[in-house]
């Protein structure tokens, strides 16, 4: 999730193979303790990383060592540490670099969705994001007929959005 934007999906969620094949790890551990520059070097490596690799690399660590700093080293803790219900895990994500509360929001659907999170409230606290059936972000994408459902809903609502504030 922490490359999804100003990119394609599919070269966002390529990212962390990239950089394991790269450094050797996406451990938050690893990352935290990288060289900057050299974690800049290997986002910027061809096929790039992400299309703005210097400050991808950056948050990327920083997102590393606030796992590190407050869980321990685990993302996993974040959605499971303490058995926390659907809003606390929205709050949790809201609190880590580069997560605001859209990209929170689909990460929670994510975790609801496609990998067994069930803590109370979750489709709540997901907003849109977290309704069944939804087409609307990753958390939606299983195979590559909903990948093109998803890209459509996002086309028409930016379709939708371009033509409202030329209205205004």
């Amino acid at each position: 999730m922490w490359c999804d934007q100003q990119i394609a999906m599919e070269v966002a969620f390529a990212g962390p193979a990239k950089i394991a094949e790269r450094v050797g790890s996406v451990d938050p551990d690893v990352l935290a303790g990288f060289d900057a520059e050299k974690l800049k070097a290997v986002f910027a490596e061809k096929p790039a990383v992400h299309r703005y690799p210097g400050s991808m690399a950056g948050r990327v660590q920083q997102l590393a060592q606030a796992v590190v700093d407050e869980w321990d080293g685990r993302a996993d803790a974040i959605w499971t540490s303490g058995s926390p219900d659907g809003r606390e895990v929205l709050r949790r994500l809201k609190a880590l670099p580069g997560f605001g509360d859209q990209k929170a929001r689909i990460f929670l659907a994510l975790l609801g969705k496609q990998l067994g999170f069930a803590g109370d409230g979750w489709r709540e606290a997901a907003g849109p994001y977290g309704e069944e059936g939804a087409r609307r972000s990753v958390a939606d994408i299983v195979d590559r007929a909903s990948l093109l459902e998803v890209r459509a809903t996002k086309q028409a609502a930016k379709a939708a959005a371009k033509a409202a504030k030329q209205k205004s």
